[in-house]
């Protein structure tokens, strides 16, 4: 091995070495690592950032705001919600449910899709009185698979068109994934309808994290002001600096009966007034006496939201503003009015000091505010909604030329009448013009921690294949496989990079992988495109942990999933789609 071969083997394995670790974010790690392997001397000074102009970078962060504008429009909203019918059986739910997220996942991005299609299930779920955990495991996994239908259906698949575009001369089309992807599609949501539900463990089926925590039974309370109490002619605000001790949260002010409107924070409290609390029993108990609070009634005033204030369960999705961070840390009570009643992970319910908790992503967040800036408050924090209380700005008027615009786009893209990144530029232009996506929103649709990811891991990737590294693999998996058919090695690589793709970000995967997998192909005098598509296919699929994709870490809060529940269904997917995939890759791209 050369020494820019070692030196480059090195930052990798450190690289995946963090990734596995998860401690420190995945694009700060890129950045690292991109940073050391400059002044290592194996990126020259003017190929540093060059991937941040990549197509594959710039095709990303389009379709990401695209998405965003199909999601605002209402289009799709509104088609899920005239095809899924609570009263239907769980298998035949599952079914529908699934075939539309694949459907939509093959247009637009896995994430968003799901996004646009968990409130519809957790509703459906709730009518029919039966756990989310059945039916948000199936959907996740089928808006995975949807995705492989297309180019822009999952960041992979750009990833491998745009690397064949440089390997091989030109890059794959819109719907040259199609043939291949639609086979392992189909028979993915047909699985997870007929089968891969059953393998959820039975007691995650009679859970429902969404209800207990919206059970605020226990952890509200109101207290009175007596007479002789230390908090009249105190303000909310600053009566709160007293709660704070007890970790209880003051939530707003009764006075003669009636709801101080909004949250009351500078509202100067008087003798009489009921003061509404949140907050662990003994804590209220022991603010309460220490205030000079007695306590009221039970809920008499609107309930606890009451007429200007709404309660909001929200999912946090990794990426998102609040993730690694404290209630606090992001002051969302003092710059926002809002409160964080409560959180659940992997089924377990918080309510003491979740304040000072640190979210993590999958978490289900609880949020009290005020009701007519709860949608922007929520986007800010960078989280999503479960349930339709109009939180969402949805444009209906708009939806048809929303979904006109992006059909003509894909269109001449598909035609070589324009330029796919051109294409999707002018789908934006159109969004923003026509405020779908107002400015004010643009930048924040695009997922910057992969973009950041991308543009510093393509020069790396680069460099490793122009000194030889990619090859040496190639040659080292080639040797190991000595004797073997070349289908057998095409699915020897298969398996690597699906095992890769469950514990790491499937950007970095496809971008490490797909050098490789011409490296063999060229060495076993075999067609590239086949093992292209192999690893297209094999990154897209992580279905065995909840950090493998970003779906998986989205419904683990909301179907109150533990680390451990995923590979149950997830493994024969995987070895399902594998025993599927291979055949169709050999049929449409032969060796």
């Amino acid at each position: 091995m050369t020494a820019d071969q070692v030196f480059l083997f090195a930052v990798l394995v450190v690289l995946f070495a963090l990734l596995l670790w998860g401690r420190v974010r995945y694009d700060v790690v890129a950045v690292g690592a991109l940073i050391v392997s400059y002044v290592g001397g194996v990126i020259p000074k003017g190929e540093i950032f060059v991937g941040f102009g990549h197509p594959a970078t710039v095709i990303i962060a389009l379709v990401l705001i695209v998405s965003r504008g199909l999601y605002r429009s209402g289009a799709i909203e509104v088609l899920a919600r005239h095809l899924v019918v609570a009263s239907r059986g769980l298998r035949t739910h599952i079914g529908i449910m699934s075939a539309i997220a694949a459907g939509l996942s093959a247009l637009m991005n896995n994430v968003a899709a799901l996004a646009l299609l968990m409130p519809v299930d957790l509703q459906a779920a709730r009518k029919a009185k039966r756990s989310p955990a059945l039916t948000l495991m199936p959907l996740s996994f089928a808006s995975i698979l949807g995705g492989m239908v297309t180019l822009i259906g999952t960041p992979p698949n750009v990833v491998i068109a745009t690397f064949r575009e440089q390997a091989l001369g030109a890059s794959y089309r819109m719907f040259d994934f199609t043939p291949v992807g639609i086979v392992v599609a189909a028979v993915g949501v047909a699985y997870v309808a007929v089968i891969g539900w059953r393998l959820i463990p039975v007691e995650r089926r009679a859970h429902d994290s969404p209800k207990e925590l919206g059970d605020l039974s226990g952890y509200i309370a109101e207290g009175k002001v007596r007479e002789k109490s230390k908090a009249i002619d105190m303000r909310l605000r600053e009566l709160q600096n007293v709660a704070d001790e007890d970790d209880v949260n003051l939530l707003g002010l009764v006075r003669r009966g009636k709801r101080v409107p909004g949250a009351a924070r500078n509202e100067v409290i008087r003798k009489g007034d009921i003061i509404v609390l949140e907050g662990a029993p003994q804590g209220i108990e022991q603010f309460m006496g220490a205030a000079g609070l007695e306590a009221a009634g039970s809920d008499k005033h609107g309930g606890v939201a009451g007429e200007t204030l709404e309660l909001v369960e929200v999912v946090v999705p990794q990426g998102a503003r609040i993730e690694g961070r404290s209630a606090l840390d992001v002051r969302l009570l003092y710059r926002h009015g809002v409160t964080l009643l409560g959180v659940s992970r992997s089924g377990r319910r918080f309510r003491d000091r979740v304040r000072k908790l640190e979210i993590e992503a999958g978490d289900l967040l609880l949020l009290f505010g005020p009701a007519g800036r709860m949608s922007s408050i929520v986007e800010w924090l960078g989280c999503l909604p479960l349930a339709d209380r109009g939180i969402r700005v949805i444009q209906r008027q708009k939806a048809w030329v929303a979904v006109g615009a992006f059909a003509v786009a894909i269109v001449a893209a598909s035609l070589d009448l324009l330029y796919l990144p051109v294409a999707l530029a002018a789908v934006v232009v159109v969004y923003v013009l026509l405020r779908i996506v107002p400015l004010s929103n643009l930048y924040e649709a695009v997922e910057w921690p992969v973009i950041i990811l991308l543009g510093c891991l393509i020069p790396i990737g680069t460099a490793l294949e122009a000194s030889g590294g990619t090859a040496l693999i190639a040659r080292t998996i080639v040797d190991s496989a000595q004797g073997l058919p070349a289908p057998a090695v095409l699915a020897i690589l298969m398996l690597v990079t699906m095992t890769l793709s469950d514990v790491l970000n499937n950007v970095a995967t496809a971008l490490i992988a797909a050098p490789i997998g011409v490296d063999i192909a060229h060495q076993l005098g075999v067609n590239p495109d086949s093992f292209l598509m192999a690893v297209a296919v094999a990154a897209s699929c992580a279905f065995l942990t909840p950090i493998g994709h970003k779906n998986n870490t989205i419904i683990m809060g909301p179907g109150g999933y533990k680390f451990g529940d995923y590979w149950r269904m997830g493994l024969p997917l995987e070895l399902l789609v594998i025993a599927v995939g291979l055949p169709a890759i050999l049929v449409f791209w032969p060796l």
